[in-house]
């Protein structure tokens, strides 16, 4: 008599119910299309089963392999940065009542992740001073190429996207997927190569009846902060163009908020509030528009609202207000890539908002300025090398410049070697600021992390770049 193991459903004879019923006579017939050639004749390398306790000290003897980021040697930014998580925010944000209804479309049984959502939209939308914010993005990336596609449908005879000549690279090329399909032409605009600053004379040039939209980061990709808001935001709004803005949500603790210069559009990625990197994603981008209906029309994502009973005594409740996805409207017209995922992390960033308040967003900032400020100072004073290499205000991110023959590359192998991992390599992306480096420090480096990084790069140099 054939055993059966009693939590395993799949006996033998289901499995050969199952393969009669697509007209198989065995497992191996569902694989007959693969090539002899292709297959593996020989028995595979594989170990000895184990039990749940050896399986488990194996795996933490091959995590234990790994460095932690958080013990501030990791000094790498550009769009993901390392911040402290309080601990109350996955404590929250992690509890069954949000992960198991994340999907919000039958709005009778779903008001508690409904409301989640909509007290996330009206933090944001206070943090940026701005009117509407919707339930999130993929990420900052393509929420700025959702961007550049709604400025277009705002402004059906334009097709031209302007973008600074610093813009993120990564997001350039994602900006680029997004739109080659619309025919809209993204242009760069020149900046100066001494203080970053976007050319005014250059977006004048530039602007005409066939620019839709103009986009800016503040602070920039390169971590200086654009100090000519004011103008370049007359200059788009006197050609009737839309003013788009990129910003990292927890600078605005200490920088005006980008609704307090009339941006149109505000974008953001909200990593920084209470997710970890956890190896590149899941990320969440933000993203946000004044309060003019025929921007609102054209917002992708979701916005959810409020709203009441019509008759006393009133109930409140909350609705998916817009909620532009293909399966809800024709495919050609649909304008949100919003999922799931974005969902549960626009609920942490909620919980890591609330968490700070205002006065723990401005003490954050003005912490972050403070340590990055300190470590560009001290590796300014090393000989061949300057920091910030461009811009005379950051806040948390900075360009190094190293001179006397000695490389980018040769600098973060160097300080790899010395158990730190240093900043982004900008070489290639911009030959015209040498040999260089994007350093990111926020509240996570020590005064001591930060010295021991000026003292790595001071051992470098002395060396001539010898490791």
């Amino acid at each position: 008599m054939e055993y059966k193991h009693p939590w395993i459903p799949i006996t033998r004879d289901i499995e050969k119910e199952m393969l009669e019923s697509i007209g198989k006579r065995s497992l191996e017939d569902l694989f007959c299309n693969i090539p002899e050639k292709f297959r593996v004749n020989r028995n595979l390398a594989l170990p000895d089963s184990h039990t749940e306790y050896e399986v488990s000290r194996r795996i933490q003897e091959l995590a234990g392999s790994n460095k932690s980021a958080i013990n501030g040697d990791v000094f790498l930014g550009s769009g993901v940065g390392m911040h402290y998580i309080p601990a109350i925010v996955p404590a929250l944000a992690g509890r069954s009542e949000f992960v198991t209804s994340y999907t919000s479309y039958q709005a009778e049984i779903s008001q508690g992740m409904l409301q989640t959502l909509f007290e996330y939209q009206s933090l944001l939308a206070e943090i940026l001073q701005i009117d509407i914010v919707n339930s999130s993005m993929y990420d900052y990336a393509t929420g700025v190429a959702e961007a550049a596609r709604m400025t277009v449908r705002v402004n059906k005879k334009r097709s031209k996207f302007l973008v600074p000549g610093t813009i993120n690279p990564e997001h350039y090329s994602v900006i680029h997927t997004y739109t080659e399909p619309a025919d809209i032409e993204i242009v760069k605009v020149d900046y100066d190569r001494n203080t970053g600053l976007l050319s005014l004379s250059d977006l004048k040039a530039k602007m005409d009846d066939t620019v839709a939209g103009v986009y800016i980061e503040n602070p920039s990709h390169l971590g200086f902060i654009e100090t000519q808001v004011d103008e370049i935001s007359k200059i788009v709004h006197d050609h009737d163009a839309l003013f788009v803005v990129g910003v990292d949500i927890l600078s605005l603790g200490v920088l005006k908020p980008p609704g307090g210069y009339d941006a149109d559009i505000v974008v953001a990625e909200g990593q920084h509030l209470g997710v970890p990197m956890s190896y590149g994603g899941p990320l969440l981008g933000i993203f946000a528009c004044r309060n003019d209906r025929k921007l609102i029309y054209q917002m992708p994502g979701r916005l959810v609202g409020m709203t009441r009973t019509e008759e006393e005594p009133y109930e409140r409740g909350f609705v998916l207000t817009l909620s532009p996805r293909e399966q809800h409207i024709r495919r050609e017209k649909a304008t949100s890539n919003i999922c799931s995922n974005q969902a549960l992390v626009a609920v942490t960033a909620a919980v890591y908002m609330s968490t700070l308040g205002p006065s723990g967003l401005q003490t954050l900032g003005e912490t972050i300025a403070l340590k990055a400020n300190y470590a560009a100072k001290q590796l300014n004073t090393i000989k061949g090398v300057k920091a910030p290499a461009i811009g005379s205000f950051f806040w948390k991110e900075f360009v190094v410049q190293f001179e006397n023959g000695v490389t980018a590359s040769q600098v973060h192998t160097s300080l790899l070697k010395q158990g730190i991992q240093g900043g982004k390599i900008l070489t290639d992306e911009f030959p015209e600021l040498g040999e260089a480096m994007l350093f990111c420090v926020t509240e996570i480096h020590s005064q001591e992390a930060i010295d021991n990084l000026v003292r790595a790069v001071e051992l470098t140099m002395s060396n001539g770049g010898a490791q």
